[in-house]
């Protein structure tokens, strides 16, 4: 990113050849880490703008219906929330403790076209079960699409096997990247179904001589619509590939055992936890509070103390990653006494 922006200074734009061969790389490692192609990879903004690409881009009919999770972060329920207006029936099932029920989403999931549901909830710390959800999708012909922002990088995603067809993130939270840069990976079968809604002089084949026919691109590329976040693309793209250098067994493995510690600790203090944590649905998402404890003072007291936390609908909300050392959650213990 350093040089990117040193070459910009001195020499402008003449680069644009190697920026155009950091797209692809960029494609590639993305692909890498979610067991999808690089073409089926699209570079975006945000996790907000992949959601929306996918929810505004489809060719809906009235009276079809979208199944979403009421709770989620609202990036995950604005996009589908509006097309009611389109006609489009939304069925909204509840969080309780933090989590939903698969049998719930079963039976909401009948006659549905499109499950929207995030991977980890951003609150509760929840881990959805994408083999489960994408075998209730492929047997209700409903497809499965993923807001991963909130756990992937922990923890591994594969699109293939567990048959998402659709996933946004931002490069900013567990991918440790910049922000302002993420991906859409989109399946490639369902691509025809999805028209780009932002259109400018990338979306289509001839882009690298400017040309105005409006022959979409066969891959992912279709739905970039201008120029990217280049040096977001570099910064990104380095984080990903040590995500594949660590790999993703060792991440999670190391992200769970904080996120256990963390758990632990704040139960001895007396704290309640917002659900209980386990391996098959735990993340590195631990949210607990205590009566008499203010949690947004608790919060700005770590913050003076240089330890990072949230505070969330009252709760506190602390996320461990891997670069952590038990001593660092430690510290945080202490400060909640």
């Amino acid at each position: 990113m350093a040089d990117f922006a040193r070459d910009q200074m001195e020499n402008g734009s003449t680069g644009y050849a190697a920026w155009i061969a950091e797209y692809d790389l960029f494609r590639q490692a993305a692909a890498r880490l979610i067991g999808a192609e690089p073409g089926e990879i699209a570079i975006t903004k945000n996790t907000s703008e992949g959601l929306s690409f996918v929810a505004n881009g489809l060719d809906w009919r009235p009276g079809d219906v979208v199944v979403g999770v009421r709770g989620e972060f609202p990036a995950n329920y604005f996009p589908w929330l509006r097309l009611e207006r389109r006609g489009v029936q939304a069925r909204w099932l509840e969080l309780r403790d933090g989590a939903f029920d698969l049998d719930a989403i079963d039976r909401a999931c009948q006659s549905a076209r499109l499950l929207a549901v995030s991977f980890v909830q951003y609150l509760s710390g929840f881990r959805a079960d994408l083999d489960a959800l994408g075998e209730i999708c492929r047997r209700r012909g409903c497809l499965l699409v993923v807001d991963a922002v909130q756990g992937l990088g922990a923890f591994p995603v594969d699109v293939a096997r567990s048959g998402v067809d659709a996933l946004a993130v931002s490069g900013h939270k567990w991918l440790l990247g910049p922000e302002g840069v993420g991906f859409l990976f989109l399946r490639r079968e369902l691509m025809p179904q999805v028209e780009p809604v932002e259109m400018g002089w990338t979306n289509v084949t001839g882009f690298p001589a400017y040309s105005c026919e409006d022959d979409l691109r066969a891959d992912a590329g279709r739905y970039e619509c201008g120029t990217l976040n280049t040096i977001g693309c570099f910064g990104l793209r380095a984080s990903l590939e040590l995500f594949q250098e660590v790999g993703q067994p060792t991440l999670a493995d190391r992200v769970g055992a904080l996120a256990e510690r963390t758990l632990e600790g704040a139960t001895v203090r007396g704290y309640q936890l917002i659900r209980p944590w386990d391996h098959h649905s735990g993340s590195g998402i631990v949210t607990f509070r205590k009566d008499g404890v203010d949690s947004a003072a608790a919060v700005a007291r770590m913050a003076e103390a240089k330890v990072s936390a949230a505070a969330r609908h009252g709760w506190i909300r602390v996320s461990p990653h891997f670069y952590n050392e038990p001593e660092d959650v430690d510290r945080l213990l202490e400060l909640l006494d």
